[in-house]
């Protein structure tokens, strides 16, 4: 270890990562007393912007919380997929702080691969394929969350995993967050966007149990619902003053599902800065999301594997991702020409493409793209051969309200409005982590 800092010199910076806020959104919500503990953060420390990727297609939370770990630009890390971060010797701030003698800990990271040699604790994200340090109840739990998270286009939760989301839920959350968790399930159907809030408690209760547990100088926590809800759902925020709305079959009238998942992130802000009050808190957004200005589909395939066997396309094995996207791996290089072929040829009746395909050698990372209504009987064709069923074999995921924009925010309970930039690049926060926990390194570098 380098630089190793005496205990005694160390202070507890807690790291949360409310994944794709719109801040400037949640002020709207402030100026009406809606988010209290939010208010005063932005009030006492300013609130910072962080500039991250120029081109669209680069703005992927998955792209910038690798950029926010390392201190590395695209162009430098190179992980443009969900996942791939795994295998790639690129030092994450976990790695670089437990090197200068610290204990890190972190829950459900986007995006990070588990190098740590003796982390207080490490809960990957459900999507990314590394390993997991918890004890054995928390990996039990995990396996269900990913599972359930996986499948959760078709509401699909096998039982083994209910059962250890309730141990889960009784053993590691909070006993004033039960009857949340009852009110959530009890609601699911007609307001499903309360599952994703749900997970985020969940996650949240988890993080402040295992902080308080082991007591590391550095734990980071993310949160996914407010970037899934702004995605799905803003269009019905009383903060949006745009030309769309949502259908009623789609979310009840009057309801402001942004408000809810604001107002639970409030919370979870204010429950945090309680239960550790001598501990620094920076909160990121990685990036934001904007309304989106047309009406756009989202469908999730429901069994991968027997769709690619129905429609001829060859594979090793499929490993689903988030919302549209799934991972083929291949025997060879020949057989990802060959499925990469096929995926591409697929269309529908309106000469829309329904995937969208990357090639990587002997994988393919695809993405089903179709962006209008599937209907019963809908009709595509690969090559000279015609396929009727696509309705039956994909899942409606949502309609697409938000789209991302490269700016993120950023506050720090160690700063005092006004000394601190009004924007920073975000390969900075790394740097920023280390100043903040007095051990010196440049941050993306190796040590």
């Amino acid at each position: 270890m380098t630089g190793e800092v005496p205990r005694s010199m160390r202070q507890q910076l807690l790291f949360l990562e409310f994944n794709e806020i719109n801040i400037e959104s949640a002020l709207f919500y402030c100026s009406r007393g809606r988010l209290p503990h939010l208010h005063h953060l932005i009030d006492t420390a300013g609130l910072q912007r962080t500039t991250s990727e120029q081109r669209y297609e680069d703005l992927e939370p998955w792209i910038q919380w690798v950029t926010a770990h390392t201190g590395l630009t695209l162009a430098q890390h190179g992980v443009f997929r969900l996942g791939d971060i795994v295998g790639r010797n690129i030092p994450q701030i976990w790695e670089q702080l437990e090197q200068r003698g610290l204990k890190v800990g972190a829950v459900s990271p986007m995006n990070a691969e588990h190098r740590l040699r003796d982390p207080a604790f490490f809960i990957p994200d459900p999507w990314t394929a590394t390993g997991i340090t918890a004890p054995v109840g928390l990996r039990r739990l995990y396996q269900a969350i990913s599972q359930a998270v996986n499948d959760n286009a078709q509401e699909r939760v096998t039982l083994s995993s209910a059962a250890a989301l309730l141990l889960g839920a009784l053993t590691y959350a909070r006993a004033s967050n039960y009857l949340y968790f009852v009110r959530a399930a009890l609601g699911a159907r007609r307001y499903p966007w309360r599952k994703a809030m749900a997970l985020d408690v969940l996650l949240s209760d988890v993080f402040i149990r295992q902080v308080a547990r082991t007591q590391p100088h550095f734990a980071t926590l993310f949160l996914n619902a407010g970037a899934h809800i702004q995605h799905h759902y803003m269009f019905c925020a009383e903060s949006y003053r745009g030309p769309h709305r949502n259908p009623d079959w789609y979310v009840p009238s009057g309801v402001d599902p942004v408000l809810e998942v604001y107002e639970l992130y409030d919370h979870i802000l204010g429950a945090i800065r309680r239960r550790f009050p001598l501990a620094r808190v920076m909160v990121a957004t990685g990036l934001h999301q904007d309304p989106y200005t047309e009406v756009k589909y989202y469908w999730r395939l429901k069994n991968h594997e027997a769709f690619l066997r129905q429609i001829g396309v060859p594979f090793a094995s499929v490993e689903p991702r988030m919302s549209r996207d799934f991972l083929i791996k291949c025997t060879d290089a020949a057989q990802a020409v060959a499925a990469a072929a096929r995926l591409t040829q697929a269309t529908a009746a309106d000469g829309a493409p329904l995937f969208e395909v990357d090639n990587r050698g002997t994988d393919i990372f695809a993405m089903l793209v179709y962006p209008a209504a599937i209907e019963r009987d809908f009709r595509f064709r690969i090559g000279s051969t015609e396929y009727r069923d696509l309705h039956d074999n994909v899942a409606f995921v949502a309609l697409k309200n938000g789209e991302h924009n490269g700016t993120g925010y950023f506050l720090d309970t160690g700063a005092a409005r006004g000394s601190v930039p009004a924007e920073f690049p975000l390969t900075e926060v790394p740097h920023r982590i280390m100043q903040a926990l007095g051990v010196g390194g440049a941050a993306g570098q190796a040590v």
